[in-house]
């Protein structure tokens, strides 16, 4: 195995490439600070670099997280359960967090959750009720889907194919 050779850069060229990297693509305080860790850029000058980023808006934790929220759950169709928990690891603030789910359109969610139920169930041998039911509502928990929403889904799902 190769191990990672240690990579030096001055911090005004780790600026630089932060605010270039951030130029294409939308990315959050944690996602800069762990690059520039990985560039052995010290504390005080990641705090520096970061504040530099945020006072020029090349990073947003706020326009970061409603990209992030809607591209998980239109691409991902991921449930705001998984959405909120990838973003807490990415150390972004619980009210952001909320906010941003908040814009998700809730049809379009229903429905996500609604295909994705609908293609397991195809999927599954047809078991009895319980079984199918206890399958589809573990993949929905396992998408990050609220257990009411997917138990409802599932049910009115369930009672169609009857």
């Amino acid at each position: 195995m190769h191990k990672k050779k240690p990579f030096n850069i001055s911090t005004q060229a780790a600026l630089s490439k932060v605010q270039f990297i951030c130029s294409k693509q939308e990315k959050c305080c944690s996602d800069i600070r762990k690059k520039l860790q990985d560039w052995n850029i010290s504390v005080e000058d990641q705090d520096e670099i970061i504040n530099s980023l945020m006072e020029d808006k090349f990073i947003d934790e706020s326009r970061y997280t409603n990209f992030y929220v809607q591209d998980k759950c239109r691409f991902n169709k991921w449930g705001k359960i998984k959405i909120s928990h990838h973003l807490k690891h990415k150390h972004i603030p619980e009210g952001i967090i909320h906010e941003a789910l908040e814009q998700i359109n809730q049809d379009e969610y229903q429905k996500n959750l609604r295909d994705l139920l609908q293609r397991k169930l195809e999927s599954l041998r047809h078991d009895d009720r319980y079984q199918l039911k206890t399958k589809l509502y573990r993949f929905a928990q396992s998408r990050g889907f609220e257990s009411q929403l997917s138990l409802n889904l599932i049910d009115d799902l369930l009672s169609k194919s009857e």
